[in-house]
């Protein structure tokens, strides 16, 4: 079931998101950054308060028998809604719960009127991005940098974000 998170559901979507990004545990799944980013932390506490305090902005959860164990931010930004922290725990992955927050996202996009989903996914993460290719979105001409301030792990090296982007027909 897929619901809008509170701030009573950050402990748990901290763990859900930490786990599916860093440490030895995300490198159950196969999306994990772990391999090119150092750390354990890819989110804290006032981090995801932050999130939540944004008001163009929602955290939907994904919630099996009573546990959070997937999630995904979404920012309103102009005509575009950026997605973020697609998170599914790494013994979960594989099972369809990656796919149900994106069509849920991209629903939410939709009744709020939105024309594009964009997402950031690290240049190295090929299989990643070739899941949101078969998914609809396409790269664009952008790159971001990854950050190298510590905030969201220690890049291992040069980390480079690439820009997808999927069109909405509303």
């Amino acid at each position: 079931m897929i619901l809008e998170a509170n701030t009573k559901d950050i402990p748990e979507l901290i763990k859900v998101v930490n786990d599916a990004y860093r440490g030895e545990e995300s490198k159950k799944g196969w999306t994990s950054p772990a391999y090119f980013v150092g750390g354990d932390i890819r989110i804290d506490e006032q981090a995801m308060m932050k999130m939540f305090q944004n008001s163009t902005a929602v955290v939907l959860k994904y919630v099996e028998d009573e546990k959070i164990v997937g999630c995904v931010y979404l920012e309103k930004q102009g005509v575009d809604l950026y997605l973020g922290m697609l998170s599914v725990l790494p013994d979960l992955q594989g099972k369809n719960i990656g796919n149900k927050l994106l069509v849920a996202a991209e629903e939410y996009a939709s009744q709020n009127k939105m024309e594009n989903i964009v997402i950031n996914v690290i240049t190295k993460q090929g299989k990643l991005i070739d899941w949101y290719e078969r998914h609809g979105y396409t790269m664009t001409s952008e790159a971001k940098p990854y950050p190298e301030d510590g905030k969201f792990g220690k890049p291992l090296e040069k980390l480079v974000f690439a820009v997808l982007k999927k069109k909405l027909s509303n």
